[in-house]
């Protein structure tokens, strides 16, 4: 997540979301510039906006996200899960993410990136800040935090914070994050960001073009297309980057989505069944019970 100010934002202003219709025009990765806060060596902010659209990217800073506000869905390496609001994530430098808002309207949400250098080389090898260090290390699958009524107040009063004060509140915040309960990874074992360019761009058109058409039927072909490869061998490419198949992780992204619809809507199941793509409800409901250990209704239920 980037502040409006730069080039490319995960948290930007989206309008109406737009649905590609063209196997060639999908999402690709981006490498932001973050940058810093006017007087400090990290940067935090408080982002407000009417949505927040996809942008799939990565960068070279370590993310703390705070939802503050709004419900959606977020991408973080191959995980794909709702959010909302006090739902803490913590990213490792150059984990590919985005947070896409479910509606428009009040949306928002404490984003600070820091290097993991920025206040020196083996800082967080020292003895009194290695917890922290292993958190960091951890965060390379993303990470989802618990956070307590006073930790989001702190994040939320850190945006205020400048100079040695702000500096000394954020390590005062992860080093109780690292101190507390452990992190529920997000993104699976298997999962890493390829070194090679050209796999790197694969993976992020891939991501992209199955985030836009995820409702609509989709062939192993389709997506093969988009990675220039033939079928079987994007089959054996896509399984070595994720560490899963592509059927499985295409299930993934359409129960994702339909959480967000049971939690969020009273519409019935049968029709968010195939609003996110599953051609008819028995299959539906064997999926997301394969995935969520429950029914869709009971899913439901915890939201009434």
């Amino acid at each position: 997540m980037t502040d409006s100010g730069t080039l490319a934002t995960t948290l930007a202003p989206s309008g109406t979301p737009r649905r590609s219709h063209r196997i060639v025009d999908v999402m690709r990765a981006a490498l932001e510039h973050v940058g810093t806060t006017g007087g400090l060596s990290w940067k935090r902010y408080l982002y407000r906006d009417n949505a927040f659209a996809f942008s799939w990217h990565f960068h070279p800073e370590v993310e703390l996200t705070l939802i503050t506000a709004g419900t959606g869905t977020r991408y973080a390496g191959d995980s794909i899960e709702p959010y909302d609001p006090g739902q803490l994530t913590l990213l490792g430098a150059g984990v590919p993410h985005a947070f896409v808002s479910a509606t428009t309207g009040h949306n928002e949400a404490v984003v600070i990136h820091f290097r993991p250098e920025f206040l020196g080389p083996g800082l967080f090898d020292a003895p009194e800040f290695a917890s922290i260090g292993a958190l960091l290390t951890a965060a390379g699958r993303g990470l989802e935090l618990p956070a307590s009524e006073p930790m989001m107040r702190r994040l939320v009063e850190l945006t205020e914070r400048t100079g040695a004060d702000g500096t000394l509140g954020l390590l005062g915040i992860l080093a109780d994050l690292a101190d507390g309960e452990p992190g529920r990874p997000l993104a699976s074992a298997g999962h890493h960001a390829s070194e090679r360019p050209a796999n790197r761009r694969r993976m992020d058109d891939v991501f992209g073009f199955l985030h836009d058409r995820y409702g609509e039927p989709i062939a192993l072909g389709d997506v093969a297309e988009v990675a220039h490869l033939s079928p079987a061998a994007f089959s054996r490419f896509f399984r070595r980057a994720t560490g899963r198949t592509f059927t499985a992780y295409l299930t993934e992204l359409r129960v994702g989505a339909a959480c967000r619809l049971l939690a969020e809507s009273d519409r019935a199941v049968a029709d968010i069944a195939a609003t996110c793509g599953f051609g008819n409800l028995s299959n539906f409901n064997r999926r997301f019970r394969e995935l969520k250990t429950m029914t869709p209704r009971e899913y439901r239920a915890r939201f009434d």
